[in-house]
């Protein structure tokens, strides 16, 4: 067994573990911090693939960016966690099937790619551009329709939470550009004159000074 070999199954072994975890911790916060533990282990996985630039990315977008936000919103809000747990062990064994069902059908997809004896040797385009340059030219050529239909739906993901998260209450606070710009100096601020009602107190006698 190589050293490649060996750190791959310490990093897989870390990586299920995490997101083993990040469905089983009890607190939110503990799952996120599951979550950025395999985003790690993942990135170090790729790095071995020598996928230099997916690591780095997945390492700046989902734990510098995703995941800061994530455990900003879990901390600053208050989950009532045990009221999200009412009925799990009434529905995990349908989960359990749905779960067993995705994973054959994963399997069966990518039992395919496993079958290398070896990999493939790199050629002397790809020595010459480089990982990330290549990995350009094939999302933006091969595979543009693919990649602008996921674009097309992470759009609808984005307004479909704004639709559903944005609702008329009544202690909700939101502002008005509108009426922000048709706004006057009167409406904002009037200066009234109010004649004093208590006289002030007399100065207090210096010490020292002459009635």
């Amino acid at each position: 067994m190589t050293t490649t070999t060996a750190l791959f199954y310490a990093f897989s072994a870390v990586l299920l573990f995490a997101a083993f975890r990040v469905i089983t911790a009890r607190t939110p916060v503990y799952a996120a911090l599951y979550l950025v533990l395999a985003f790690f282990t993942a990135a170090c996985v790729w790095m071995l693939l020598k996928a230099e630039f997916l690591a780095i990315a997945l390492v700046l977008v989902y734990v510098g960016a995703v995941m800061v936000l994530f455990l900003f919103v879990v901390m600053m809000l208050d989950i009532n966690v045990d009221a999200l747990r009412v009925g799990f062990w009434r529905h995990f064994p349908l989960a359990a099937i749905i779960g067993v069902v995705i994973a054959l059908e994963m399997a069966a997809v990518l039992i395919g790619g496993f079958d290398l004896a070896e990999a493939p040797a790199a050629t002397a385009q790809a020595i010459q551009l480089g990982n990330t340059k290549l990995l350009g030219i094939e999302m933006y050529t091969h595979y543009l329709y693919p990649l602008e239909v996921a674009a097309v739906l992470l759009l609808v993901a984005i307004i479909a939470a704004i639709a559903l998260t944005i609702r008329s209450r009544k202690d909700s606070k939101f502002q008005r550009p509108d009426q922000q710009v048709l706004v006057k100096k009167a409406d904002r601020l009037r200066i009234v004159q109010i004649a004093p009602t208590v006289q002030a107190p007399p100065a207090a006698p210096t010490p020292g000074a002459q009635p």
